[in-house]
């Protein structure tokens, strides 16, 4: 037999023992959580027809996907995130609902990258989604339940931040910046390299007072007075109009008893070209990447022929479980297995210990009976 067979493909694994009942603790008592806010489970397909992930739709580029086709020559799709899913399954089913429509998932994604740095292929993602509910009681409903859930699990050391993508596209608006230039900006800032925003900007010949403003929103960052100072860089109505919604959020955020674990960061800007306002994502001790990653997508639905404003959020399970390895904190988990032997060739010991094992198996112990060796 070749050893091969004994292997996993890069950036998969197998997961077993005591890891795994952490992982189905961490995830039971996410849905626990989600689910006291009154979000309904949904579950969609593994994978999708590949026009739900198209550029269009603004998610994953086509090379991060996995691709294949079925026997009418489709292309089909392992999802990559759960939203565009979401949307579709809602345009199909919820089409008239105006009502707001609360779901939660927990599945796996897939990303085709080879760019790893140490980063799994499959990852299982917990998951919320508030469509048909456009304000900002909302977005603080959302930030909210992401917090509950980061303490809920037993983390204690992490941080929100909180962007907002119409500050930055009024701004580039407002200075007459073309898609492609926006695009490419947006890259650099998402990417904190503010070197090749500046070298960007100069290429494109941007005037000023316009590059130094942008320069300057790409390092805005913070608490409640940054706010004031991105207001005092912009004139116009868009951006003006995503400052107030952020600090309509903070005081939101305050009535939920959460403001202390935010921040605002508005050189946050997402590579979904789907989010339209408030984003955001959370950080903890342990883990390069952000935990959590969630915002605002309001014309989404509308790919799918349903205009209905949303947002949402998702959670990276394997993400969690690491940060709460490395900050060394202990999960509740059950007891492990109690095992039960009985005598081998003598019914009458068989028929007492089975008999003892069902009664704590009523007790909800988990009980073995083996025949000693």
């Amino acid at each position: 037999m070749s050893k091969i067979l004994l292997h996993t493909p890069e950036g998969v694994r197998d997961i077993y023992g005591r890891e795994y009942a952490r992982k189905l603790w961490v995830e039971n008592q996410l849905h626990r959580i989600i689910r006291s806010y009154g979000y309904e489970d949904i579950q969609t397909p593994t994978f999708e027809f590949f026009d739900v992930f198209s550029k269009e739709i603004g998610t994953t580029p086509s090379k991060e996907l996995y691709k294949f086709f079925d026997k009418e020559n489709n292309t089909l799709v392992l999802r990559p995130d759960f939203t565009p899913s979401i949307a579709r399954c809602a345009a199909k089913f919820f089409m008239e609902d105006q009502v707001p429509l609360r779901f939660t998932y927990l599945g796996n994604t897939f990303t085709n990258t080879s760019n790893l740095r140490g980063k799994l292929k499959e990852v299982t993602q917990v998951g919320a989604e508030l469509i048909n509910e456009p304000s900002v009681e909302a977005d603080a409903e959302m930030i909210s339940l992401v917090i509950e859930l980061l303490l809920g699990i037993g983390l204690q050391r992490f941080q929100v931040s909180i962007g907002e993508m119409e500050y930055f596209k009024g701004l580039c608006e407002e200075a007459g910046l073309d898609e492609d230039t926006e695009l490419a900006l947006r890259a650099c800032i998402s990417g904190k390299n503010y070197f090749a925003a500046q070298e960007l900007l100069s290429e494109r010949r941007v005037e000023e007072p316009y590059r130094d403003i942008l320069l300057k929103a790409a390092d805005m960052f913070g608490n409640m007075a940054s706010l004031s100072d991105a207001r005092a860089l912009v004139k116009n109505p868009r951006s003006l109009a995503a400052i107030d919604r952020l600090e309509k959020l903070s005081e939101a955020l305050k009535a939920y008893g959460v403001y202390d674990y935010v921040s605002f960061d508005l050189s946050m800007l997402s590579k979904y070209n789907y989010y339209t306002g408030v984003i955001f994502k959370a950080y903890t001790y342990g883990v390069g990447d952000a935990v959590v990653k969630g915002g605002r997508y309001d014309n989404l639905l509308h790919q799918f022929g349903k205009d209905a404003p949303a947002i949402g959020f998702a959670l990276v399970v394997d993400e969690l479980l690491e940060a709460l390895d490395r900050q060394k904190v202990e999960l509740p988990l059950p007891e492990g297995v109690l095992t039960l032997y009985y005598k081998k060739g003598d019914p009458a010991d068989y028929r007492e210990k089975l008999k003892r094992a069902k009664e704590l198996r009523r007790d909800h112990a988990a009980v073995a009976l083996t025949p000693e060796e």
